[in-house]
């Protein structure tokens, strides 16, 4: 990748319809699926914060070295935002973007309610 051809990263944000309300509510799996992902796809956290909220629902951020992932759930209304951000330091990202968030999509069995992605 050289300069003229360098692009920061490809940033993903997805909405997701999850009719599997305990999944919406339970930030302990959400983190052990996480870090599983995290060594599959060989990335590295560095930091992470997270909240739960009176009705179960929670919201959470990894910070990564390559950059982040942050996810907010809605069990009341059966969904799901969340968005997943990989900087292209040494190499293009943009395909393990794509599998990560596919990942997610698989674990909360979801339904895409909508799905951008923008290149940095």
């Amino acid at each position: 990748m050289d300069s003229t051809t360098y692009s920061p990263g490809l940033h993903k944000l997805l909405t997701l319809k999850v009719l599997l309300t305990n999944r919406l509510q339970d930030v302990a799996g959400f983190v052990q699926f996480t870090d599983g992902l995290l060594a599959q796809h060989e990335l590295e956290k560095v930091g992470f914060s997270s909240h739960v909220f009176d009705n179960g629902s929670f919201t959470a951020a990894v910070c990564l070295k390559e950059s982040h992932l942050c996810i907010h759930t809605w069990p009341e209304f059966n969904q799901l935002t969340m968005d997943v951000y990989l900087c292209n330091y040494l190499r293009d990202n943009s395909d393990k973007v794509r599998e990560v968030a596919a990942a997610y999509v698989s674990y909360f069995e979801a339904e895409v309610i909508k799905d951008f992605e923008i290149n940095r």
